[in-house]
């Protein structure tokens, strides 16, 4: 289980990002402890099975979490997108909150390394952060620990956002969709030539 310690750091890093503005707030990096808290919480909301819009049903082992769990710097860019998505919902930016996560996540996917179970746990660090810079998931007391909940009331300090954090916001999104545009599909080959195996750029149904 996780420390209050732990949380209240993660909770005075997200408390600073969001009231710093999204400019300043990308700029500043979570620690390495933060990542692992986040990653932890993150993981405890895995479900055992998921069945994807398509039908695809992805079953975890929970017993084996290094089996699911990314590597660090991945879970990092995670978060940091994830702030990025938070912000974008603030601002009431539904469209570019859409396209930033799906950027996000089609790279991913196009890395062609990630299992099923792997984009699971990246989906839900994603979602797990921009609940918690929302005010949409919150800590009650169990056996002496920390567990996350759903938080059904409304945040007592909800962030806003400014004509010019969103302008900002609006601005971040679109540069990050652009650098990060998922490949051109190939050319098909001439009739006359052999035809060569292609793997596809992503494994997205």
């Amino acid at each position: 289980m996780i420390g209050n310690g732990a949380w209240a750091g993660i909770g005075a890093v997200f408390v600073l990002a969001m009231c710093c503005g999204p400019a300043s707030a990308q700029n500043k990096e979570l620690s390495d402890k933060s990542v692992l808290t986040l990653m932890q919480y993150a993981w405890s909301l895995v479900p055992n099975k998921f069945t994807t819009p398509d039908g695809k049903v992805i079953e975890v082992d929970k017993s084996k979490p290094s089996e699911v769990v990314v590597p660090m710097d991945t879970a990092r860019e995670a978060i940091k997108v994830a702030r990025l998505s938070a912000y974008a919902q603030v601002c009431d930016l539904i469209e570019e909150q859409r396209a930033n996560y799906q950027t996000f996540m089609k790279r991913e996917e196009a890395k062609a390394k990630w299992s099923d179970q792997q984009l699971l746990f990246i989906n839900q660090l994603h979602l797990f952060t921009v609940m918690t810079l929302t005010g949409k998931v919150k800590l009650v007391e169990k056996d002496g620990d920390k567990e996350v909940i759903l938080n059904s009331d409304k945040p007592e300090k909800a962030p806003t956002c400014t004509d010019t954090e969103r302008q900002k916001v609006e601005a971040q999104i679109k540069s990050y969709v652009t650098a990060n545009a998922p490949p051109a599909a190939a050319a098909p080959a001439a009739p006359a030539a052999a035809a060569t195996p292609v793997r596809p750029a992503s494994q997205k149904k």
